[in-house]
C-alpha cells in the first residue's frame, strides 16, 4: 500500500547487545517471586557471572533493580514504577482520544495524528488513517521537529511569550520548503493569528506538496499535545481545508475535556 512518511528522516536500527541483556534481565526478574541471583540469571541467559555482574550493578545504580543483602537476590526497583507513571498518561490519551480522532478522520477522509511535546520534538502516540491508498502515514514513535509546521506553530501559540522566544532563540527556524517560514516577524504574526482563530494552518511549510490543520491540547500542569489533520494539496483545497480546521478545534477541544475529566 502507498505511503508518505510525515517525516522525511530514514531511521535505521542499531542493536546494541548489552542492552537487550540487560532487558532480559529485568524481564527475568519480574517474573520472579522470590527475587533472581547472579547464578540464577547467568544460567537463564547462559552468559558468564561477571557479564551479569556489570550488568545488574548498573542497573542497581540506575534504581532499575534492588538487591536483598542477606539473599543476594534482585528485584525490580522504583524506577521502574516511576516510569511506568510516566507513561500511564500518555496511554490514557491515546485511548481516550480514539473514537474523537476516528471521527475527524471520517469528516476529514485524511490521515488524523495525536501527539505529545517532548523537548524539542513532538512525538506521534496515535495515527488514524482513511481506507484509500494516497495518504499521509507515519507511524506512533514518530518525532518531528517542535518548530515544523501547523503543529509547532498550534503548541507554540498557547505557550508562555517567554518560552516561545527561548525556543526560537534556541532551535531558530528551519527551511524545510520553498514555503518555510524563516522569518521571525512573519511568525510571530502567524502565531498571533493562531492565537486569535484557535488552530494553525500549515500550507506545504514542511512538506512539498502536503497541507495540515492543528490544535493544541493542554493536557494540564505544563503537558501540551496537538491534534492534526494532514493530506496532500491535491485533495485538500481551501473550502476543505477550511472544515478541516473547524473538526479539528472540536476534536481538539472534545480530547481536552475528555483527559480533564478523567483526571
Amino acid at each position: 500500500m502507498p505511503f508518505v512518511h510525515y517525516n522525511e528522516q530514514v531511521t535505521y536500527l542499531y542493536r546494541a547487545p548489552i542492552i537487550s541483556k540487560a532487558f532480559r534481565i529485568l524481564d527475568l526478574v519480574s517474573h520472579s517471586e522470590r527475587g533472581l541471583s547472579i547464578s540464577d540469571l547467568a544460567r537463564s541467559l547462559q552468559i558468564g557471572k561477571s557479564t551479569v555482574h556489570g550488568i545488574t550493578a548498573a542497573l542497581l545504580d540506575a534504581g532499575a533493580l534492588t538487591r536483598d543483602g542477606r539473599t543476594k537476590r534482585y528485584r525490580l526497583g522504583t524506577t521502574l514504577f516511576e516510569l511506568g507513571r510516566a507513561v500511564s498518561p500518555v496511554v490514557d490519551l491515546s485511548e481516550a482520544a480514539r473514537p474523537v480522532m476516528q471521527r475527524l478522520m471520517e469528516e476529514s477522509r485524511e490521515s488524523v495524528f495525536l501527539g505529545v511535546r517532548a523537548g524539542d520534538h513532538v512525538s506521534i502516540i496515535s495515527v488514524t488513517e482513511p481506507a484509500h491508498e494516497l495518504k499521509i502515514s507515519a507511524p506512533p514513535g514518530t518525532r518531528i521537529p517542535l518548530l515544523a509546521g501547523a503543529t509547532g506553530k498550534a503548541l507554540l501559540a498557547v505557550m508562555p511569550e517567554t518560552e516561545v522566544q527561548a525556543l526560537l532563540g534556541r532551535l531558530g527556524l528551519s527551511r524545510y520548503t520553498g514555503h518555510s517560514i524563516v522569518d521571525p516577524v512573519r511568525y510571530a504574526d502567524e502565531l498571533n493569528q493562531v492565537r486569535r482563530r484557535g488552530y494553525a494552518l500549515d500550507d506545504e511549510e514542511y512538506l512539498a506538496g502536503v497541507r495540515a490543520v492543528a490544535a493544541a491540547i493542554d493536557l494540564g500542569g505544563g503537558r501540551l499535545a496537538a491534534a492534526w489533520v494532514v493530506g496532500f494539496t491535491t485533495s485538500i483545497g481551501d473550502e476543505k481545508m477550511t472544515r478541516m480546521a473547524e473538526a479539528t478545534v472540536r476534536a481538539a477541544g472534545k480530547i481536552g475535556s475528555l483527559v480533564n475529566f478523567n483526571q
